[in-house]
């Protein structure tokens, strides 16, 4: 039987936000689907949402930058439970980057925790660190020697990620993106300009007090600054989705028309698809097949069309997208969207337990399925048809070098332009857009469109 803690300890935000963190640190959940349920099963109120919310995603975003930190006043790191080190983590995050709260209230706390939760010796060894760290300071990263492993732990990215990205970008870049995955993410949302144009969505947006603007990358978007746009009335009405800003710029890239038959061959949970599906009409015969191999994300897919009042032109189907090539005739589809299932790089500001928990050997995996994907959905495509790979991650093993090996092998396809505004334009080279964290502000992400010529 488990140690019964005291209400007042068990229901506190940092005790809530500590079990988050473990949760996450054990590969449970993702962070960001885990921050909702964990609100709503404490009963947290807004202010201490907000709180939890810092302290979930400042202590996990910053990680490896932490154990630094703590690493001169733990002697003995291997005999310290893992729970101990998350909650030493918390707390120095607190007293490094939260002005707001006092250090007395942010030690006698965490000392708390460790008492109940363990026992008295636990509650004087927290307090014994962290009246250490109070006194002495974080230690200095000049005393890392290798430049790349200083970065690295400066951005909190493995070192393995931090080389990586450096090969690509070069230091100060990598850097920049690193620094900027610690800043707040924003939540956007794509209104459906065929029921509601942006400055009416803000108008009404503003009436159920959320403070938005329309967005800098998409024509569809806007960025919400203050407000819960799920609760909203817009989104109730199904005119309003949840989705990154970066997502939102692979529809118009298909150029699509409103009679084309179109493959959203890795739907789920279907944010592209009914984007897709606003520029089809059903009378014409447009038409979106949208496949996944998950039963319970086909019902998503489902529910998101019926929300968003477009399941008249959104046919789902369960199917390995490996696999298109046997279910359907060759030149069936006009338009065909890979989203590629991805090691999810670009997400690292909303997930960024992601950072922790990839592998080098991720990248030597992946390419071979989004190749697969390619290879079997394409000869699908009428000539002339236009595919569109793309992406949420920033490695090129899976973005330049996919589209790379595929044309190579596929002479009948060739490139053809993003089409994007002025300021997306200036993330394309050679046709291809890649869009970094840290530049707009969106969710990293890759766009190529081919167009499939003889």
């Amino acid at each position: 039987m488990g140690k019964k803690i005291p209400a007042r300890v068990k229901n506190s935000v940092r005790y809530v936000a500590l079990r988050t963190i473990e949760r996450v640190d054990n590969g449970g959940a993702y962070s960001n689907l885990l921050l909702n349920e964990m609100i709503n099963s404490s009963a947290l109120g807004e202010k201490d949402s907000r709180l939890f919310t810092e302290l979930v995603y400042g202590t996990i975003s910053r990680k490896l930058l932490l154990e630094y930190y703590l690493t001169p006043f733990i002697q003995n790191p291997k005999k310290v439970d893992s729970w101990v080190k998350n909650l030493l983590s918390l707390s120095v995050y607190q007293l490094v980057f939260l002005d707001k709260i006092p250090d007395h209230a942010i030690i006698n706390e965490a000392v708390e925790i460790g008492k109940h939760r363990g026992n008295s010796g636990i509650g004087k060894f927290v307090n014994g660190v962290l009246r250490a760290f109070q006194r002495e300071g974080a230690p200095s990263l000049e005393k890392i020697q290798d430049p790349v492993k200083r970065l690295s732990i400066e951005i909190s990215m493995p070192q393995w990620m931090t080389e990586k990205l450096i090969k690509q970008l070069g230091v100060e870049e990598t850097r920049t993106l690193g620094l900027s995955l610690f800043e707040k993410s924003h939540v956007s949302g794509r209104v459906d300009t065929n029921e509601i144009s942006i400055e009416a969505a803000l108008d009404e947006l503003q009436r159920d007090h959320i403070e938005a603007s329309a967005s800098r990358v998409s024509p569809y978007g806007i960025v919400a600054d203050k407000g819960f746009l799920a609760g909203s009335y817009l989104f109730g009405a199904g005119k309003l989705t949840i989705q990154d800003e970066s997502s939102m710029l692979v529809a118009p890239a298909m150029q699509i028309e409103q009679n084309h038959v179109v493959l959203d061959a890795c739907a789920a949970p279907g944010g592209k698809t009914t984007h897709i599906a606003t520029y089809l009409d059903s009378s014409q015969g447009g038409r979106v097949k949208s496949l996944d191999i998950h039963d319970h994300k086909i019902k998503l897919i489902k529910q998101n069309a019926e929300r968003l009042h477009v399941k008249e032109v959104v046919d789902t189907e369960k199917l390995d997208a490996r696999k298109v090539g046997e279910e359907f005739p060759a030149e069936y589809f006009d338009r065909i969207l890979v989203d590629a299932p991805c090691s999810g790089l670009g997400l690292m500001r909303r997930k960024p337990d992601i950072k922790y928990h990839k592998s080098a050997q991720d990248f030597e995996q992946l390419p071979k399925i989004q190749l697969e994907i390619l290879e079997s959905v394409a000869p699908t495509l009428k000539q002339w048809g236009i595919m569109v790979y793309s992406t949420c991650t920033i490695a090129e093993e899976e973005n330049q070098e996919v589209v790379a090996a595929f044309l190579e092998k596929h002479p009948e396809f060739k490139k053809i332009d993003v089409k994007a505004n002025d300021l997306v334009q200036t993330a394309v080279k050679d046709q291809m857009l890649t869009l970094y964290p840290h530049q707009l502000g969106t969710d990293g992400f890759f766009i190529c469109c081919m167009q499939k010529v003889c």
